[in-house]
């Protein structure tokens, strides 16, 4: 099933681009290639390629992994009960949907949203003078040389842009002050068994 953490083999049905975790670099998957679905959260999945290696691939592409998981995806995302499902998008700018859109961007590591994760340090919105609101973010990585730094950015940039009323993103990746587990929700040391 779509939106939880799974270890389920799938063949692919098309060639495939798709990030490596966590050096962030690209790799094509050939199609009919065997992997291994390890996290499907956020409207992304992360799986075992046949050479070992963990990759990400993105929403976009997740009809690569047969036509019943794209449905399932689908249909999970429509209904709003995918796990990460975001707010509606009508209606005004409330910044606690900027927030509820923070929470659909996942770690591809670690099965927990950036915000219990303590990887958003700050998100504050302005007026902007030609109408709308200018969304400005301060997030981290869990280490310096996460290479997946861009990848989660340009989540983050995506999602919130996609809200009504926001007019601009602004998404800087900071590392002052280093991340650390004390940043962690109870949620995410209770999702991880870390309580």
């Amino acid at each position: 099933m779509y939106g939880q953490r799974q270890s389920e083999p799938a063949t692919l049905t098309r060639e495939v681009l798709a990030t490596q975790i966590p050096s962030g670099e690209k790799q094509v998957l050939p199609s009919g290639a065997e992997v291994i679905i390890l996290q499907s959260l956020g409207g992304n999945v992360t799986v075992m390629s046949p050479s070992g290696q963990m990759v990400r691939i993105d929403e976009k592409d997740l009809d690569a992994l047969g036509e019943d998981f794209a449905a399932a995806a689908a249909a999970e995302k429509a209904s709003g009960t995918a796990a990460g499902s975001g707010p509606a998008t009508a209606g005004e700018f409330e910044m606690e949907h900027v927030w509820d859109q923070l929470k659909t961007v996942y770690d591809p590591e670690i099965p927990v949203n950036i915000v219990d994760l303590g990887l958003v340090y700050s998100c504050d919105a302005t007026d902007r003078p030609e109408g709308g609101k200018k969304v400005d973010i301060k997030m981290t990585m869990t280490a310096p040389g996460c290479g997946m730094g861009g990848v989660l950015k340009d989540d983050v940039e995506r999602k919130v842009r996609a809200l009504p009323g926001v007019g601009a993103v602004q998404v800087d990746v900071v590392w002052d002050p280093p991340w650390d587990q004390s940043r962690m929700t109870d949620v995410a040391r209770l999702q991880l068994g870390w309580m």
